[in-house]
């Protein structure tokens, strides 16, 4: 007898299911790369906060408040935080005297880009266990995925850098 595939209505919820899953896991993965980590730990909260300045760099408490959700007390303690680790730095807005700009410091980018290679060396070992078809498959899904985020305006549409252009 053949497997009843699934009904177009469960679909979405059973793929938002094993998403959720994946995402659990991705996070036990992390966890376990944290401990092998030599560099300064952060919060979820606060990796948020250096996500969105790497995407948005110049933006001030209240446009990061808004991408993220928050309250500006809120914001404002976690770059405290984060400045008094070295990672982020305000700086006196050009356009307006009134307004601070936040910036990443070189201290930000290289914990950025060091967390981003361990996450992509452990992906790498759990992705080349899997078929080229199933990584096919994965990638343009991911892409599928993301593209519907940037849609509906769940987060920001990343902005290219020129190396993205040159493997594009």
């Amino acid at each position: 007898m053949e497997a009843n595939p699934a009904s177009p209505q469960s679909q979405p919820q059973e793929t938002a299911r094993a998403a959720r899953e994946v995402i659990e896991l991705l996070e036990v993965l992390w966890e376990r790369g944290k401990d092998m980590a030599s560099s300064t730990p952060v919060s979820p909260s606060q990796l948020r906060v250096l996500y969105s300045l790497d995407r948005e760099d110049g933006i001030n408490l209240r446009t990061l408040g808004e991408l993220l959700g928050s309250a500006a007390p809120s914001v404002s303690r976690l770059c405290d935080r984060l400045e008094a680790l070295g990672f982020v730095q305000r700086l006196p807005s050009p356009v307006s005297r009134r307004e601070l700009e936040l910036h990443l410091t070189s201290s930000g980018k290289a914990y950025l880009r060091d967390l981003r290679a361990q996450r992509q060396e452990a992906l790498q070992a759990v992705i080349a266990a899997m078929t080229p078809s199933e990584r096919k498959a994965l990638l343009k899904g991911l892409g599928g995925f993301q593209g519907a985020l940037e849609g509906a305006g769940a987060v920001p549409r990343r902005r290219l850098a020129a190396k993205d252009v040159r493997s594009a």
